[in-house]
C-alpha cells in the first residue's frame, strides 16, 4: 500500500468502507435536489456511484421509518413529535434526491423494507421513554453525518455537493438532539468525520 492509497483510497475500497459505516449508522439523511446531472464517469464509476447512492437510499428509508416509529410510539411529547416529523421530512427529501441521482445514472433505486423490519433492526421494543428515543435518534443522526462525509470522496464529481449538503443536515439534526438531551458541547474540534 502506498502513501497515496492511504490518502486517496480507491472508489471500490471507499464503497466497502462507506457500506460498513452506513450499516453501523443505520439511519437517515436529508436535503437538496439532484436533478438530471449528466455524468462523464466511466461505466465502473457509474456502477460504483449507483451502489453507493443505493446504500444511502436504504438508510434514508430506515431513517424515515425510525421517525415514524418514534412518532407513533406514545413515548414523545407533542413538541418532540413535531420536530421528529420535520426531520423525517428532511429524510424524505434526501431519499427523493438520491432516487433522482440513481435514476439519472440509469440505476434502479433501493426499495424500502416494512416498518416491522425497521422496528426489529432498531430494537424499538427496548425504547421505554423519550430519552431512549432521543438517544437512538442522536446515534443514528451522528452516524448518518459521518457516513455522508465518508461518501464525499467515494462519489463521482457530480454528487459531491449533495453528499456534503446531506452531511450538513445530519449534523444539524444531531446538534438539535444533543441539545434536547442536555449533552455538553464537544470541547474538541472536528466533531464529525
Amino acid at each position: 500500500m502506498t502513501d497515496r492509497d492511504l490518502i486517496m483510497p480507491s472508489r471500490r475500497a471507499m464503497l466497502g468502507t462507506a457500506g460498513r459505516t452506513l450499516s453501523l449508522a443505520g439511519i437517515a439523511m436529508v436535503a437538496g435536489a439532484c436533478t438530471g446531472v449528466a455524468s462523464k464517469a466511466t461505466a465502473d464509476e457509474t456502477d460504483s456511484d449507483v451502489q453507493i447512492l443505493n446504500a444511502a437510499i436504504a438508510l434514508e428509508h430506515e431513517g424515515i421509518a425510525a421517525y415514524q416509529i418514534a412518532a407513533t410510539s406514545g413515548l414523545l411529547d407533542p413538541a418532540v413529535v413535531d420536530i421528529g416529523v420535520t426531520f423525517q421530512g428532511h429524510h424524505k427529501g434526501h431519499r427523493d434526491a438520491l432516487v433522482s441521482a440513481v435514476q439519472a445514472l440509469g440505476g434502479v433505486p433501493a426499495e424500502a423494507e416494512s416498518l416491522e423490519h425497521y422496528a426489529t433492526a432498531l430494537d424499538a421494543a427496548s425504547l421505554t421513554n423519550q430519552a431512549d428515543v432521543l438517544k437512538l435518534a442522536l446515534r443514528l443522526e451522528t452516524g448518518a453525518a459521518n457516513a455522508y462525509l465518508g461518501l464525499i470522496p467515494a462519489l463521482g464529481t457530480d454528487y459531491h455537493q449533495i453528499a456534503a449538503r446531506m452531511a450538513g443536515d445530519e449534523a444539524y439534526h444531531a446538534a438539535i438532539l444533543a441539545n434536547a438531551l442536555g449533552e455538553p458541547i464537544p470541547v474538541e474540534p472536528l466533531i464529525f468525520g
